[in-house]
């Protein structure tokens, strides 16, 4: 473990060999699809892209898969074992409060479900707008916190088991802040209007996902797709 890195910064990595396991399939392939068919554009292909954060690397190998030349960095040493067994991407180990890349690299740059695990989540944003190219494209989901009194119970009760670090992040302050970062906001919205933990609710949720954009700071989580000024 890195002394760069705190403990609770760990905790995923500490359970890579089950981490897929544990993964929502519902929530994880709604990520994807919101990911690459609507905040990213439909042609990556030749392109740099950073997976910020990839976990075990499933962005990474549909990123890979569609033509893009991806990064994939990730403070877990473990979790980066993962990613290469799904597909060959430069990997590295790092944070995404410190990314150790030169200004103006990426074209793209996609984060899903991370800098809510950090520190400083808005720190994270001003990096990501520091290595895009101008005119490149941010794509980033997160968690809102207008729900996560949910999470509070749910680990109270012993059915959510995360004990890793958690700042969400709130609808309207997020928005402010890709804006004073620099970015030009294409897409914000929300998505998952209700727990997607519960299968029968799948059709409904994707249904009202339609809504996102008009009632986003009822959802469970936030979508952006952010342009950085050329």
């Amino acid at each position: 473990m890195s002394k760069n890195f705190s403990k609770i910064e760990f905790f995923y990595d500490e359970f890579a060999d089950e981490f897929d396991r544990w993964m929502n399939k519902y929530d994880l392939q709604r990520r994807l699809d919101i990911v690459f068919n609507e905040l990213l554009p439909h042609d990556i292909s030749g392109r740099r892209l950073l997976d910020a954060g990839c976990g075990t690397g499933h962005f990474s190998r549909l990123a890979s898969e569609k033509g893009a030349i991806v990064t994939s960095l990730d403070i877990g040493e473990k979790l980066l074992e993962k990613v290469a067994e799904k597909c060959n991407t430069e990997r590295v180990i790092g944070s995404v409060l410190d990314l150790r890349f030169k200004e103006d690299y990426f074209d793209f740059v996609i984060s899903s479900e991370v800098i809510e695990h950090t520190e400083n989540p808005y720190g994270a944003i001003r990096e990501f707008y520091r290595v895009l190219k101008p005119g490149g494209i941010l794509a980033l989901t997160v968690p809102n916190r207008f729900w996560k009194w949910l999470c509070i119970i749910a680990n109270a009760l012993k059915i959510r088991p995360y004990e890793g670090m958690e700042n969400w992040v709130g609808y309207l302050r997020l928005k402010g802040e890709l804006k004073k970062a620099g970015f030009f906001i294409l897409q914000y919205r929300g998505f998952h209007l209700l727990p997607f933990q519960l299968k029968f609710l799948h059709p409904f949720l994707l249904f009202m996902d339609r809504l996102g954009d008009k009632i986003g700071p009822l959802y469970i989580n936030i979508a952006a797709s952010c342009q950085k000024h050329r």
